[in-house]
This record gives C-alpha cells, sequence and structure tokens, in this order.
C-alpha cells in the first residue's frame, strides 16, 4: 500500500499516555476486503456485518474508503444486501 490508501482513515489515541495510530473500522472493512485472498472473503464479510449490525460506521464511510482501496466492486453487492 501506498499513497492516500496507506495514509486515509488513520486515527490517533491515547493508550496510557502513549500516542497509538491505527485505523478507522470503515477503512479496516474496506482493508479486509482488499486483501480477502489473504484473510479470507468469510472474515471480511463478517466484519462488514459486525459493523452495520452495532452501526459503528455508515455505509458512505465504508464506500469511501472502498474507493480509495480500489475495491468498491467487490464490496458493492456486500453493502447492497445489508439495506
Amino acid at each position: 500500500m501506498s499513497g492516500q490508501a496507506l495514509e486515509a482513515g488513520i486515527e490517533e489515541h491515547q493508550i496510557e499516555g502513549v500516542t497509538v495510530r491505527v485505523y478507522c473500522l470503515a477503512k479496516t472493512i474496506a482493508d479486509c476486503f482488499k486483501f480477502r485472498n489473504k484473510i479470507g472473503l468469510d472474515v471480511a464479510i463478517e466484519a462488514l456485518r459486525d459493523c452495520w449490525r452495532e452501526q459503528r460506521c455508515t455505509m458512505d464511510e465504508i464506500w469511501h474508503y472502498a474507493k480509495i482501496c480500489r475495491v468498491q466492486n467487490v464490496i458493492r453487492p456486500y453493502l447492497e444486501s445489508l439495506e
């Protein structure tokens, strides 16, 4: 990964006085679909369903990061099934 795919969606959190940089949930879901061949499509789908069920991010946020990670054609049918 490089460029915007690497830098987009980074959040900074304080953990025991140390600043830790982590990706937001929507970016993590897009990454799961990007690396579905390594982690498994079932893991990516489960992450998407859990996020949607718990209302932790919106479709627009997921779609935004799907475009950055260039997985919008892969993730589209799964997003449509949730609506």
